[in-house]
């Protein structure tokens, strides 16, 4: 168990800490929903988590593979669209940008590891969540 605390600050701001490190981040309600924008929405934070999840994830399969390439370097971007009526996320189309030196069942190993990460786990199925794989070589 991890214990989030997080303190409403005013003016669509939040402030949240980490309980096992302390650590703290900031949410501001976007500009399109009377924010001012000046940090992540709860909203980006769930784009942000599925990205950042796949990504660690994938090497965390790969050390248990007993892979012995370095991802180091292996990048992500991923937008995220937002319905209107209901306010929600519609989708979250994510494009992952591999290291070379990857062989096929290598690819097949972290692409399965990034699909099936626990937050895509728990994104609802009217969320379109999608992942494109780009290789340099």
């Amino acid at each position: 168990m991890v214990t989030i605390r997080s303190k409403y600050e005013g003016n669509l701001r939040c402030n949240a800490a980490h309980g096992p490190s302390d650590e703290t981040l900031a949410t501001d309600a976007p500009k399109d929903n009377e924010g001012l924008g000046a940090s992540f929405s709860p909203t980006d934070l769930v784009a942000t988590a599925l990205q950042t999840c796949a990504l660690t994830t994938m090497a965390i399969i790969a050390k248990r593979a007993g892979l012995v390439i370095d991802l180091t370097g292996m990048d992500a971007t991923i937008e995220k669209h937002m319905a209107s009526e209901p306010r929600r996320i519609s989708a979250l189309p994510m494009t992952i940008r591999m290291v070379a030196g990857l062989d096929a069942e290598a690819r097949a190993l972290l692409e399965d590891a990034a699909l099936n990460c626990p937050v895509a786990k728990s994104i609802h199925g009217a969320i379109e969540a999608t992942i494109e794989f780009v290789y340099p070589d």
